[in-house]
C-alpha cells in the first residue's frame, strides 16, 4: 500500500518486491562477510610469517617489500581484489534496493556474483591457478554487467 503521491513499485513493475523486502541486501551482508573474513587472514599470515622469521616489521613499512613470501601477500592482494570491482556490486544492490525493483532474477544474479567472488578468492587463497581464477573473475564481471543492465532496465522511469 502506498501514500498519496507515491509510486508502487509493483504497478510500474510487476515483478519487482516492495523496498522494505531486504532480499537483496543478503548478497551485500554476505559478500562483506566474506571480505572480513579475508581482512582477518591477513594478520595471521603476517604474524605467523613474523613468529618464523621469514618477515619483520619494515617489510611492512610502505605496504609489502619484495621479501614478503607469496603465501604472506596473497590475502593481502584477495583482500585489494574485493575491494575493487565489488564496490560496484554494492551500489548496484543500493540502488536495486532504494528504487524496489528487486527481481527473482536480479536476486540470482547477486547471489551468483558473491559466489564467483567466493570462488575466486578460494581459487586465489588456496592453489592459486590464474587460469581457475581468470575464469571465475571474467564470469563476475560478466555477472556484474547485467546485474547494472538489469538495475537499469527495472528503472520505472529510466526514459
Amino acid at each position: 500500500e502506498t501514500n498519496a503521491g507515491e509510486t508502487n513499485a509493483r504497478e510500474t513493475n510487476p515483478g519487482a518486491t516492495a523496498m522494505n523486502d531486504p532480499a537483496i541486501v543478503y548478497p551485500v551482508f554476505a559478500l562483506a562477510a566474506w571480505t572480513g573474513l579475508v581482512l582477518g587472514l591477513i594478520p595471521v599470515a603476517r604474524l605467523r610469517a613474523g613468529r618464523r622469521g621469514l618477515v619483520g616489521t619494515d617489510d611492512f613499512k610502505f605496504g609489502e617489500s619484495a621479501a614478503v613470501p607469496p603465501a604472506v601477500s596473497i590475502p593481502n592482494r584477495n583482500y585489494m581484489n574485493l575491494l575493487e570491482l565489488p564496490v560496484l556490486f554494492y551500489v548496484a544492490c543500493l540502488l536495486i534496493f532504494v528504487t524496489a525493483t528487486t527481481t527473482a532474477l536480479i536476486l540470482a544474479l547477486a547471489w551468483a556474483y558473491v559466489a564467483a567472488r567466493v570462488l575466486h578468492s578460494v581459487v586465489h587463497l588456496t592453489y592459486n591457478k590464474v587460469v581457475h581464477r581468470l575464469a571465475l573473475f571474467t564470469i563476475s564481471n560478466g555477472l556484474l554487467i547485467a546485474l547494472w543492465a538489469l538495475a537499469w532496465l527495472q528503472l520505472p522511469s529510466r526514459g
